[in-house]
């Protein structure tokens, strides 16, 4: 999704219109996914957590793609670990175990790491990391209220909820519908972000946060493959950003053998 992003944006463009345009899809996905179970009477607790995410996440993650590129958002978002296990800890009262604390340690080295990169090109601009921290930050946040309202509905439901909420804080900040052209243009980023809602729900309503979101946060290492592959230069992928991902990827494993 994250690279799908980069590529519409690739010939310029409004970030705030290229979020609106991807939730707009994102939307139809989800909905359409919820006619399985389409228990809707309980969904408007989500509907509430959908205007921070994936409402105003995607608005920063959208514009962290075009300041600093696909890659290193990836990157960056996978600290999002962090914020969600001390939220998970401290409200949640999930257990702390040793070798959670650890993999999330190593995940969020790699995205410290990336933070302090020097050598970064000029055309790809710091501001895009802090945007790249605030969309973490609102994810970890969303990751534990779905997690703590899980037995109030289907994760297809609660996935179109939080998105019907996305799409509309996408539209406001846009002040205007997505047109014909920009909706096609981000559909596959649309497409893919909104599969990607309903089985991260799915996960939430059936693990813990302090599991589900160190294994997510493995996206780090597909944003930067997947950017090398297909972005080329203009990503600019050097050995700080696979250093990044691969700590990011360990700390995952560590989380994984913690639940297993």
């Amino acid at each position: 999704m994250t690279v799908a992003i980069r590529v519409a944006l690739s010939g310029g463009g409004s970030a705030s219109r290229a979020s609106a345009a991807t939730l707009v899809t994102s939307f139809a996905v989800t909905l359409t996914a919820s006619f399985i179970r389409h228990d809707y009477a309980s969904a408007w607790r989500f509907f509430l957590a959908g205007f921070l995410a994936p409402g105003l996440s995607q608005i920063f993650f959208t514009r962290s793609v075009k300041e600093v590129g696909a890659s290193r958002t990836s990157v960056t978002v996978g600290t999002a670990p962090l914020f969600a296990l001390i939220i998970a800890f401290t409200f949640l009262d999930e257990p702390v175990e040793a070798q959670l604390v650890v993999g999330a340690v190593a995940i969020v080295a790699g995205g410290i790491g990336l933070v302090a990169e020097r050598d970064r090109p000029q055309h790809l601009r710091s501001l895009g990391i802090v945007f790249a921290l605030g969309a973490a930050v609102l994810f970890a946040i969303r990751d534990n209220i779905v997690r703590s309202l899980h037995a109030h509905g289907s994760p297809e439901t609660v996935a179109a909820a939080t998105m019907l909420a996305g799409m509309l804080v996408g539209v406001a900040s846009a002040r205007a519908l997505p047109s014909r052209e920009e909706v096609r243009a981000l559909a596959p980023a649309g497409l893919l972000f909104g599969f990607s809602y309903i089985c991260s729900f799915e996960a939430y309503f059936h693990g813990r946060v302090s599991v589900v979101s160190p294994l997510i946060a493995t996206e780090s290492l597909w944003g930067v493959g997947l950017s090398a592959l297909l972005l080329g230069r203009s990503e600019a992928v050097g050995w700080r950003v696979v250093l990044g991902a691969v700590a990011i990827v360990a700390g995952s494993i560590a989380i994984g053998l913690a639940a297993g």
